[in-house]
């Protein structure tokens, strides 16, 4: 009935699937991102040397690492961004019930590696962190839930996604990970409010959620720690914190030169959650303008793109996405920099890590298939037809 009322974009007959894909793929996002990755190597040729040198290994040991998880990441992500909307609701749902299993059973199968806080689980060759994989999915399942609450005589979805992101938000304080409990309620307040949720009710959540807080900083002595660390008035120089700090100011405008950089040999999370300081202090300012300005590509094109989707749960699901994406980029360098306290959050392609960054390359791989250009996928041509 909408194709008969409003017509198509026109489809070329018999086009093979490459050339139709990368016809129709926001070039730009991709090329951020594979930007993004190669950065991340090139860091992690000075970054991962000093824990490679300190375990005994082969000095470029967690660079053939990250090589191996990227190159599956970016596999992943360029057959994810093949996929219909349809199917990255189903693989989004299916993905979320899988990581969902996997996180309750955390307590009981589940390991710190020492960091006070049980995200993993180690099979001794690899370790897996359920709530990297969980993300994609809880953003596709809730945007699923948001579309359909809009449709005539549909489900209570809003109530759905409320209820799932609360128990959510709770398996991850009981870890205890504080950041993707937070990376978690903020993405399901953006797809509520892109849904047309109330200031009012939003700003209520708000003061729940700060309430929250205070909670858990006298019931969890791992976020009162972190919580204290950070609104000290003197910086610990011995701390990760001092150290990336230092490095951050070291570094000035154009840095101090490619591995003349000494917060590497410091620090024990260089290679990961403080990547971005090894980046500050070596290459200077410049770098890291880079990186952010490729982070912002990739989340204001995709948002761009969005506006102009006719369908409810693309443009739902494909914000959520977006801004999840750039948020935890946006945690992980406030961290560095002392805007934020510490929250054990990578930074997206660029920080090694084999769950994160092949959970990134599933979650833009949504996002780039939710973004392509398909038939009577923009609002714009609908007003173009109707304008002549």
């Amino acid at each position: 009935m909408t194709e008969m009322v409003f017509g198509t974009v026109p489809i070329r007959a018999g086009e093979p699937v490459l050339p139709r894909w990368w016809r129709t793929i926001d070039k730009w996002a991709l090329s951020s991102v594979l930007m993004l990755f190669g950065i991340g190597i090139l860091l992690g040729l000075a970054a991962s040397v000093p824990l490679a040198e300190k375990n005994g290994l082969p000095p470029f040991y967690y660079v053939q690492r990250q090589l191996f998880f990227g190159g599956v990441a970016l596999t992943v992500m360029v057959l994810v961004s093949m996929m219909t909307p349809v199917q990255v609701r189903r693989l989004g749902v299916l993905g979320f019930a899988g990581a969902f299993i996997a996180l309750g059973l955390l307590p009981v199968f589940g390991t710190d590696f020492g960091k006070g806080a049980i995200r993993w689980f180690s099979f001794g060759f690899a370790s897996v962190q359920p709530s990297e994989f969980l993300k994609p999915g809880f953003v596709v399942l809730v945007a699923w839930f948001m579309a359909a609450s809009q449709e005539v005589a549909g489900p209570p979805g809003r109530l759905y996604s409320f209820v799932v992101a609360l128990i959510v938000v709770l398996l991850l304080a009981l870890q205890p990970d504080f950041g993707q409990a937070s990376l978690v309620l903020f993405s399901w307040a953006v797809i509520y409010f892109v849904a047309g949720a109330p200031i009012v009710l939003l700003t209520v959540l708000a003061g729940l959620t700060a309430a929250g807080g205070f909670l858990a900083y006298g019931a969890s002595e791992h976020f009162a720690r972190r919580i204290d660390g950070f609104l000290s008035a003197d910086i610990d120089p011995r701390t990760q914190i001092g150290y990336a700090t230092n490095a951050i100011q070291e570094g000035g405008f154009f840095g101090v030169g490619v591995g003349e950089g000494t917060v590497k040999w410091s620090l024990p999370d260089a290679h990961t959650d403080f990547i971005i300081a090894v980046a500050a202090e070596e290459y200077g300012l410049i770098l890291v303008l880079a990186i952010i300005a490729l982070y912002a590509v990739v989340v204001v094109r995709s948002l761009v793109r969005l506006m102009r989707e006719r369908d409810p749960f693309t443009r739902l699901a494909g914000t959520g996405l977006a801004c999840a994406f750039g948020v935890q980029a946006l945690i992980n360098m406030g961290v560095a920099v002392r805007l934020l306290p510490a929250k054990g959050m990578t930074l997206p392609f660029v920080s090694y890590g084999g769950s994160s960054v092949i959970a990134s390359g599933v979650a833009l791989g949504m996002l780039l298939a939710l973004t392509r250009t398909r038939p009577q996928g923009q609002i714009s041509d609908i007003l173009a037809r109707r304008g002549r």
